[in-house]
């Protein structure tokens, strides 16, 4: 029987040539393996990173909608309060537009006996036209030289009080503001009438 040395064993070239190998293999391996785990720590610091721009993304939306609905409510509570001022307005101006009507409904109560004497009395007609708001009151027997001439004037009530827009023949707009503010004064309409006509009396007569 033959015996080998370790020494012997180990300086034969095979048994070297396969430590070698092996430990190549095993230099290998450990590079793979730390390349791995690199790839993998960077594929999860992208991924941390990517987490956290989206992250911050969504942040960014969160507070945009903040702000647009913060916007929203303000520009909501602000029409509201549009919306009632408006409904105030509407209701402040129903209540003066119904009260002018009482008025007005009363002194047309008044005014009707009173207008079918100062027709016949005053030699005048009174006509009314499409707008409902305006009379056209047409006066005979003014001038003396011709009882048939007609002079007439139009008074206008659609702006809430008188007025008298037109007159036929032209009369004195300081004369026709003077017996308006006095028929605005004293909502006496006879009175206003005689002082129209004496108006186109002297109109004619000078």
């Amino acid at each position: 029987m033959c015996f080998y040395s370790s020494s012997a064993y180990s300086a034969d070239p095979r048994h070297r040539s396969a430590n070698e190998t092996r430990r190549k293999e095993s230099q290998r391996a450990r590079r793979r393996q730390l390349e791995d785990i690199n790839n993998k720590s960077v594929a999860h610091q992208d991924t941390l990173e990517r987490e956290a721009q989206e992250e911050d993304e969504m942040q960014q939306a969160i507070r945009h909608l903040e702000s647009q609905r913060q916007q929203h409510q303000e520009y909501r509570d602000d029409l509201k309060a549009q919306i009632a001022d408006i409904q105030q307005e509407i209701k402040v101006r129903r209540t003066a537009q119904q009260q002018h009507q009482r008025q007005l409904d009363n002194q047309a109560r008044h005014n009707t006996p009173e207008l079918h004497f100062w027709e016949s009395h005053l030699a005048m007609r009174i006509s009314g036209s499409e707008n409902l708001d305006r009379l056209t009151f047409t006066y005979t027997h003014v001038d003396p030289r011709d009882w048939d001439r007609e002079c007439s004037f139009d008074l206008d009530m659609s702006a809430g009080n008188y007025d008298v827009p037109s007159t036929e023949p032209r009369l004195e707009n300081e004369d026709v503001d003077r017996v308006l503010e006095a028929l605005i004064e004293t909502r006496d309409l006879a009175v206003f009438l005689k002082s129209m006509r004496s108006l186109f009396v002297e109109a004619v007569g000078a």
